[in-house]
């Protein structure tokens, strides 16, 4: 009876474990979601204060890190989980290095913000930016959707704006190089506006491996790597 109840009572710890490790990583998504809106708003209108916030927001994020790594390893030394447990530990593991990059992308917006001077900046000229923004945004809340459901319910339909993504950009790209080569006075804000777009695409590409490890975790298959066709087949699986 003694050891029924010295059971219960470490399958109870190991919840809690557990729960706090998903609240924490859902913290972190949020703050990660929160930096990359601020890092978009300080780019597009030129406030250097809310691009110095989300580099300040960036220690957080990887304090976060951090303390995720710390808790996953922890927990898997000492309670050494098996199936669905030790693949959830394994892809928060590998979903929280996703989350920090993400935010490191948010910094590299931030800081081309805080490059660009106000008195020559034209919003009308980066309209194509928005709509690059707006897909990336619905990816990254996509993916966090799905963590926090642990569903992969509508999986397919965040990665497949990867590719949608991927043709904004190379639209993007022309256009900064014909107004490079219209006049060279643009060159140097092209070439900011040319980083901030490769940030917000390599947003989208972690977004779409956060989605990834979130099949892992509910089919327990590693679907890295594969195809949008192949992804779609495996998860009907």
């Amino acid at each position: 009876m003694k050891n029924r109840a010295s059971g219960q009572h470490i399958s109870h710890l190991f919840d809690e474990e557990m729960e706090d490790i998903r609240h924490k990583v859902l913290t972190m998504g949020g703050l990660v979601e929160q930096q990359m809106e601020n890092a978009v708003k300080a780019f597009m209108s030129c406030d250097q204060d809310l691009a110095e916030k989300v580099l300040q927001q960036d220690e957080m994020v990887n304090s976060l890190e951090m303390e995720i790594d710390h808790d996953c390893i922890q927990v898997i030394a000492k309670r050494q989980p098996a199936a669905v447990d030790l693949r959830m530990l394994i892809s928060i593991i590998k979903a929280i290095t996703e989350l920090e990059r993400i935010g490191d992308e948010a910094g590299r917006i931030a800081k081309m913000a805080i490059r660009l001077d106000a008195t020559d900046y034209y919003h009308d000229q980066y309209h194509e930016i928005n709509h690059l923004v707006d897909m990336v945004k619905e990816m990254l809340r996509g993916s966090l959707d799905a963590f926090a459901r642990m569903s992969i319910d509508g999986i397919t339909e965040i990665t497949g704006k990867d590719e949608k993504v991927d043709r904004e950009y190379t639209s993007i790209i022309r256009q900064l190089i014909t107004q490079m080569m219209e006049d060279p006075r643009n060159i140097t804000r092209a070439i900011d506006i040319l980083w901030t777009a490769r940030a917000l695409e390599r947003i989208g590409d972690h977004a779409c491996n956060i989605c990834e490890h979130v099949v892992y975790i509910v089919k327990g298959d590693d679907v890295r790597h594969l195809s949008q066709d192949e992804l779609e087949n495996k998860i009907q699986q």
